[in-house]
């Protein structure tokens, strides 16, 4: 790998850890915000999603804007919003004022993985983008890492106030990373007018390829996320096995979480090159690696009785697996288009994201909570719930393509 590869890994990678961090510092943060602002579940899934509204509402002109410009300056530019957004979010002392902190965070991000993907399709041959991409979002998750067992130590020795004000400076320090360490040039980079881009971006939008390809890892990736970021803590505290009701037993297994997280995403991306080697496409690879997610999370909805650590170990590692689906965009669309393909999949995971945080904090919300927590009952519907919803997916996603999900893309898609 020569140094100018090496060069953009590094400078994605460390604006995706950021994001990552962004995305999941409210798990560590929600206890605090309950009892300082008296949030309910409702208000907690309401203010944590509101980065995911964001990110989902940046996406399609992070696309037109990634095409057109190239990835250096549209990632460096548009993380400014995310430094603004920490500091009015470490600032603010209501609920309205931190979701604004949060939407823009959400927006300012919002190019860091897409963007890197963009990077590494130009510069990488197609047949190393799943073992690149795992890298670079196996890097942005030691940020799920971050937020476990690292942040509830922290939060014993400062506040989250200063923890906001903090990331903000780190946030800063990646737009200049990434400013002067990626490539300048477009390589592949569209000439098409803004109208033009747009409509290349709706009508990946309107493809019924994009909707099966997506559609089921786009859900499974969003209930990951939306669990990953928030619920999951609450999971935890609110089930506890006998005997388990350490004080740092949430923040650790949140740590096991996001470090096979990471060991997926290389591993997984080793794995799904080799077997292409081998004649077996990525796209069916990556299909059962997410049969056996929902399998997980049938598990867990059934309070099915596996050492915590490997239960969470194996749902960390099985829902990294939706990142491989970014590296089978690029067999069915020409790489001019790859920004607004790749930000289309990333819109379709965050707004699910967005609807599954409220609807879990609105679940929850439905039962009292009995000494500051939820019955479990409510948290197995939760869960169930999301696995019924991926199995559905899962049953067109292997259904047999029609005549009109082909692998090349049409000529309508070459704006």
């Amino acid at each position: 790998m020569n140094t100018l590869r090496l060069r953009i890994l590094a400078v994605f990678s460390y604006s995706y850890f950021i994001s990552y961090v962004f995305r999941g510092v409210n798990l560590g943060f929600a206890p605090f915000l309950a009892r300082e602002l008296g949030l309910t579940a409702s208000d907690l899934g309401a203010l944590t999603s509101a980065y995911f509204l964001g990110f989902a509402i940046a996406q399609i002109p992070a696309g037109v804007l990634l095409d057109r410009y190239g990835p250096r300056r549209v990632t460096a530019s548009v993380i400014s919003f995310a430094v603004v957004g920490a500091l009015i979010f470490a600032s603010s002392h209501n609920v309205l004022g931190m979701m604004l902190g949060r939407l823009m965070i959400g927006a300012g991000v919002s190019v860091c993985l897409v963007g890197a993907f963009k990077a590494t399709a130009q510069h990488f041959e197609i047949a190393q983008l799943p073992l690149v991409n795992g890298i670079v979002t196996s890097t942005g998750g030691i940020g799920g890492v971050v937020v476990g067992a690292p942040l509830s130590l922290l939060m014993t020795l400062t506040d989250w106030r200063t923890i906001c004000f903090s990331l903000a400076g780190l946030t800063a320090l990646a737009a200049a990373m990434v400013l002067i360490g990626a490539p300048s040039d477009n390589t592949g980079g569209t000439r098409a007018s803004v109208a033009e881009q747009f409509l290349g971006s709706l009508n990946v939008l309107r493809s019924k390829t994009f909707w099966k390809l997506t559609s089921f890892p786009g859900l499974a990736q969003a209930a990951f996320y939306a669990m990953q970021s928030l619920w999951v803590g609450a999971f935890l505290r609110d089930v506890v096995p006998a005997g388990a009701g350490s004080a740092t037993r949430v923040g650790t297994l949140v740590s096991v979480l996001g470090t096979s997280f990471i060991v997926g995403n290389i591993g997984f991306g080793i794995i799904a090159r080799l077997l292409n080697r081998h004649g077996i496409r990525t796209q069916h690879f990556a299909g059962s690696l997410l049969l056996l997610f929902i399998a997980v999370q049938a598990v867990i909805a059934a309070r099915v009785e596996v050492p915590e650590t490997l239960l969470w170990a194996m749902y960390g590692a099985l829902g990294s697996t939706g990142f491989i689906t970014y590296a089978v965009l690029p067999e069915y669309y020409p790489v001019n288009l790859i920004g607004r393909v790749n930000t289309a999949y990333t819109l379709v995971i965050f707004i699910g994201v967005f609807v599954v945080q409220v609807a879990v904090g609105n679940v929850l919300g439905y039962w009292p909570e009995m000494q500051g927590h939820h019955p479990a009952v409510a948290h197995q519907i939760v869960w169930a719930s999301l696995t019924i919803l991926q199995i559905f997916a899962a049953l067109w996603y292997f259904a047999p393509a029609g005549s009109s999900v082909k692998r090349s893309a049409s000529s309508r898609f070459l704006q």
